[in-house]
């Protein structure tokens, strides 16, 4: 029996990269996800599925670079059941020390009638080639029935023991629409076990969308029936409403560690570290309620709750701000910090910064000190996101000039400095300063484009805090994504679209087409 069976150790598949990216606004460029993939390994995270390689020449890069990095985790590329998407995925992974190939293929009576339109032993045909020329390849391969929830018992046992004889060696039951509930999740497990032949010799993972608000539920129901691999996303991003959020079931299982009796290898210290970055690269922030990692998951506003954590934290915390790497002082610098300060806070915030970025960041640090009395962690948080988002050029904002008044269209003037150190000031008139300052930088720059979606959020608290925003915007047909930070929104605003006009104007310097990292996959895999 292998190590699947009795032992109480929960592995973590993480899927951000693949099924995370997939939701609308959140796919990533490379340099973006191989900044994750970093993040997930300090997380200590068991498996990165790094992505679907054969869903574009785009993915099959980023996987291989992600695997060449031999960052630790196992490295994992999804695949259909057909022989060139499984040989994308081992040409991808195959750089890693440790790497897996996952395979599927859709089991239910609707997939099977209008997707597949294949018959019963079709697909387990189709499976067990699959998993057959994926083990001639790798010792890792873990397959997938896709819409397992929804899949005839019997015949969901017949395709896993085929697995199981093909070769697999990790068996996922995807809940693929966020159909199940808990109680028939963990019935469907349990029927699984009393009826596969050999189905200790394999690890049971489960994979859950969010579609009901009952993923974590679902996945910890699993657990509890066997399921010894949890499939998840940071914030439980993913298609429509999501996968389970992996910080919300990693701490759930140490949380209620008498109720388990399983662990994770989960550096929880890291959870909130890993959140803000993968928030900031998506754009897509927590709610404040978020559970584990939201603004408010640590906040007592209520006077009786105040009360009872003065008398003890116990009363109304169930665990602690720092368990998930949340600082607990929340400690203000200010104009007058050095660089020793800024330096240890960054550590302790969780982020690892080589000498040139600690310099960056520090001089844009100080820079927001004179602009603000206090510095929160928020702040340094976002400064060491956003530091640097435009210097690679060609233009770099040197200033912004605003004026609104009620009832009356509102003027920009944006001065840009040049490459060769030259500026360039561009004047518009818009229906407000948003609108202005963007036909502002048009003029300037010569990029045109169309703003789709403006979102704004407080990195900290005060009248003074910086605004993070995230902008969505369309240029030749294509639709991109930048991101900016300020005290002054409006300025925010600006340096996230001039940091789309910028990567524009390097790729068309390179001569390579406007959309090559769009926020659009050409191809989309759900499990």
């Amino acid at each position: 029996m292998s190590d699947a069976g009795a032992e109480n150790r929960i592995r973590i598949f993480d899927t951000t990269l693949r099924d995370g990216e997939q939701a609308p606004g959140c796919s990533m460029t490379l340099s973006e996800k191989l900044r994750v993939a970093k993040a997930l390994t300090e997380l200590n995270v068991d498996i990165i599925e790094a992505g679907f390689p054969a869903a574009s020449p785009g993915d099959f890069e980023a996987v291989k670079a992600i695997a060449e990095r031999n960052l630790g985790p196992t490295i994992c590329g999804l695949a259909r059941c057909n022989p060139e998407d499984i040989q994308k995925v081992h040409d991808a992974v195959k750089g890693a020390d440790n790497h897996r190939i996952h395979v599927f293929v859709a089991t239910s009576a609707i997939h099977r009638e209008h997707k597949l339109k294949m018959a019963k032993e079709e697909i387990i045909k189709s499976a067990v080639g699959a998993i057959r020329m994926a083990r001639e390849l790798c010792d890792d391969v873990e397959f997938s029935p896709e819409d397992a929830s929804r899949t005839e018992l019997g015949y969901l046992a017949e395709v896993v023991a085929a697995a199981i004889e093909a070769g697999a060696t990790t068996v996922n039951i995807p809940d693929t629409v966020g159909y199940t509930v808990p109680a028939e999740f963990d019935s469907l497990f349990r029927y699984l076990k009393q009826h596969v032949a050999r189905i200790d010799e394999v690890i049971l993972s489960v994979h859950c969308h969010n579609d009901l608000g009952m993923a974590v539920a679902n996945s910890l129901a699993a657990v509890g029936a066997g399921a010894r691999q949890i499939e998840c996303t940071i914030n439980g991003i993913g298609e429509r409403a999501g996968n389970c959020s992996l910080e919300e079931a990693v701490m759930a299982v140490k949380t209620r560690a008498e109720f388990f009796d399983l662990h994770t290898n989960i550096d929880t210290t890291r959870l909130y570290p890993t959140s803000r970055l993968v928030s900031n690269i998506t754009g897509m922030h927590p709610p404040r309620n978020k559970a584990i990692v939201g603004e408010n998951a640590f906040a007592h506003e209520a006077g009786i709750h105040q009360h009872g954590m003065l008398q003890h934290a116990s009363t109304y915390e169930i665990m602690r701000p720092e368990d998930v790497g949340l600082s607990k002082s929340n400690l203000v610098l200010g104009k007058h910090s050095g660089r020793h300060a800024f330096r240890d806070r960054v550590a302790e915030l969780g982020f690892e910064l080589d000498e040139f970025e600690t310099n960056r960041a520090f001089q844009e640090f100080k820079k927001l000190a004179d602009k603000k009395k206090d510095v929160y962690d928020g702040d340094i948080e976002s400064i060491i996101m956003n530091a640097g988002s435009t210097s690679s050029g060609p233009w770099t904002l040197k200033s912004l000039e605003i004026q609104t008044h009620t009832d009356q269209p509102a003027t920009s003037t944006v001065t840009l400095i040049g490459e060769d150190g030259s500026e360039t000031a561009e004047s518009a008139v818009g229906d407000g300063p948003i609108a202005a300052a963007v036909q502002a930088l048009e003029q300037a720059t010569g990029v045109n484009m169309v703003l789709r979606n403006f979102e704004l959020h407080s990195a900290s608290v005060g009248e003074d805090a910086q605004g993070e925003v995230t902008v969505t915007v369309e240029i030749d047909g294509n639709s991109f994504r930048g991101r900016g930070a300020s005290v002054d929104i409006v300025e925010a605003g600006c340096r996230a679209c001039l940091e789309v006009m910028n990567r524009t104007l390097r790729r068309r310097r390179r001569g390579e087409l406007p959309g090559a990292d769009t926020d659009a996959s050409s191809s989309r895999a759900t499990i």
